[in-house]
């Protein structure tokens, strides 16, 4: 009775492993030419079973061969057809489906994927399943416009795109294109995405794209148009509060105003020259007009004043424009000069009277 016990523990628990271990995956599959494909493998891990080895084999019409092998060893490519075009996830337990990039005519057949697991007790379970490939040329598809980010209506200065998406045996070729009322469409780009860096008012308009490839007599295929709608105008930057255009002076660096007469100057060195301009210079806009003076040229004698400007915190002429401003100025005698020789003159002329009356009073006393 004991005996018949540890049968039947036995034999549910390899039932129990044999489900547990199914590979699962479909018997048959297509594939796409010049495209991806996927053939899927799995299983459920189980508790006490470590995977040993994994293999991928394939039976074509007049070949077979091992395509993929995984042991202890790491992984290795068989066959030199496959090199760099199938790998099989590494990170993924229980995933063991075969990747195979750029399918060719030549990679239709079948397929076998096999794994074979250790038990804790050293012994080897295996178990393998099968899919049968196809790989078939697909003409390129009905292709579809997929907006941007920002949708079909976008506000001007935006940047935006329309991208054309068509399915089909690669390489698939694309042509953009812009309707023209009661006229032929304006061709645009030869690019699978159609972009606009900065939209503006006139990119509004009607759009489509076509598709086609190299697979049966290479027919054209068309989307549906769409309508771009481009609103407002472009965003321009507002000047920043509490600034405005200064139109004035020129502008030290410190922000203020150049000074334009003596009693501005921050700091100014005066030189003056007793020797004569013969003619003023264009350049010396800013010195004052005769009617200012209120005289002729004739009236009295003249200075002329050489005023260089010099920024008080540098001690250099103004980081943006250094210039010195040369006029020529009339200045009066001063009143207390005109006094001064009135005095004098007033001083002499006692002087000789006194001295006449001096030597007429020693001549009248002789005579006498």
């Amino acid at each position: 009775m004991g005996m018949l016990k540890r049968a039947a523990v036995l034999v549910s628990l390899l039932l129990f492993c044999n489900a547990l271990l199914d590979l699962t995956g479909p018997s048959e599959m297509e594939g796409v030419w010049k495209g991806s494909a996927v053939l899927p493998c799995s299983y459920v891990p189980g508790e006490g079973f470590v995977q040993h080895t994994l293999t991928w084999s394939v039976v074509h019409d007049q070949s077979s061969g091992t395509v993929f092998r995984r042991d202890a060893s790491g992984d290795h490519v068989l066959l030199s057809e496959y090199r760099d075009r199938v790998e099989v996830p590494k990170n993924l337990p229980g995933n063991v489906s075969l990747h195979i990039l750029k399918l060719e005519i030549s990679d239709r057949g079948t397929y076998t994927c096999h794994v074979t697991w250790t038990a804790s007790n050293n012994s080897l379970i295996a178990k393998e399943i099968s899919t049968k490939v196809e790989v078939v040329k697909v003409p390129a598809t009905k292709p579809t416009i997929r907006a941007g980010a920002l949708g079909l209506t976008v506000p001007a200065g935006a940047r935006t795109s329309l991208t054309c998406v068509a399915r089909g045996s690669p390489p698939i070729s694309y042509r953009w294109f812009r309707a023209v009322p009661g006229g032929t469409a304006l061709p645009l780009s030869s690019q699978a995405e159609l972009t606009w860096d900065s939209l503006r008012p006139s990119d509004a308009g009607t759009y489509y794209c076509e598709a086609e490839n190299r697979v049966g007599a290479g027919a054209v295929q068309r989307s549906d148009a769409v309508e771009l709608v481009v609103r407002g105008s472009p965003v321009t930057q507002p000047p920043t509060p509490g600034t405005s255009r200064h139109t004035g002076p020129p502008l030290t660096s410190e922000g203020s105003e150049a000074p334009r007469v003596l009693g501005d100057l921050p700091t100014a060195t005066l030189s003056a020259r007793n020797d004569v301009i013969p003619e003023r210079p264009p350049a010396a806009t800013d010195s004052p007009s005769q009617s200012d003076v209120g005289t002729s040229e004739t009236d009295s004698p003249t200075t002329d004043l050489l005023i260089t400007v010099v920024n008080s915190e540098k001690g250099v002429g103004y980081t943006e424009k250094n210039y010195t401003t040369q006029s020529l100025q009339k200045t009066h005698l001063s009143l207390y000069m005109v006094i001064l020789i009135a005095v004098l003159c007033g001083a002499v002329v006692f002087l000789v009277i006194f001295t006449i009356v001096c030597i007429r009073k020693p001549k009248e006393a002789v005579t006498q």
